[in-house]
């Protein structure tokens, strides 16, 4: 059943098919019969291994969905269990590297899957929400990524980042996976699972689509506000001769 319903979804249109749930955790999929160790593997490289291009919320999401079906690729309640252990895990790891490598990573040069853009992202975030960053970036990509890196760095407690960091991961880890149990039941979740994708990558992004239109707010904002030079320069005045009799 779950090999069925995953193989007749057809492919959603939100990039290539590596970053398509649908077609990672599907029979014909690439990993065979190991679907859960390379679920919980995405998870573990996606919450902490600075590769924020894998799918996260959707995975979990359609790992959920499978699950709880007549045939499922793995019983739901180990799902539940290991799927979180796997975020907590990788925040960790991400943790020690920032932690470890801090000097080198704020010098180090922009590359494929490496921002300093995305490090000011999440630098930002923390600034706002301090601590509690560690559990509300679980929802939101990519700031969930460098969330344990910039802990790490920023020399923040190891218990205070452990402790932010298991309830994150429980929230996010079982909790999206038991949303997606639970909207699975519904036909029309399953007749139109490609909308629910989209759906769940809208609201991932609209975070950061939010804090977008606040800077270029601001920068217009303060762009309006700043005084105009009115003064003109002008050359000092020559003393003219007298006249000559």
């Amino acid at each position: 059943m779950v090999f069925t319903l995953a193989d007749s979804v057809s492919q959603v249109a939100l990039g290539p098919s590596w970053l398509d749930p649908m077609e990672l955790l599907s029979g014909s999929g690439p990993f065979g019969g190991f679907i859960l160790p390379a679920m919980l593997a995405i998870v573990f490289i996606e919450s902490g291994l600075l590769f924020p291009l894998l799918p996260g919320d959707s995975l979990l999401f359609t790992g959920g969905l499978l699950a709880n079906q007549a045939d499922p690729f793995a019983p739901l309640w180990l799902v539940l269990i290991l799927c979180p252990i796997a975020a907590i895990l990788g925040d960790q790891v991400g943790y020690w590297i920032g932690h470890k490598f801090h000097p080198r990573l704020v010098n180090r040069p922009d590359g494929r899957i490496f921002k300093q853009e995305y490090l000011k992202q999440t630098e930002d975030f923390f600034e706002k929400h301090g601590p509690v960053t560690i559990i509300l970036c679980r929802f939101v990509p990519i700031v969930r990524t460098y969330a344990p890196l910039v802990a790490g760095m920023a020399g923040m407690r190891y218990r205070t980042f452990f402790i932010y960091n298991v309830i994150g991961g429980i929230l996010w880890g079982s909790g999206v996976v038991a949303l997606g149990a639970a909207l699975g039941q519904f036909d029309f979740v399953r007749n139109n699972i490609d909308l629910i994708f989209l759906l769940i990558v809208f609201i991932s992004v609209v975070p950061g689509l939010i804090g977008m239109a606040r800077k270029l707010a601001d920068g217009r904002k303060q762009t309006n506000t700043e005084p105009i030079n009115t003064e003109t320069q002008t050359a000092p005045l020559e003393p003219q001769e007298a006249p000559k009799n």
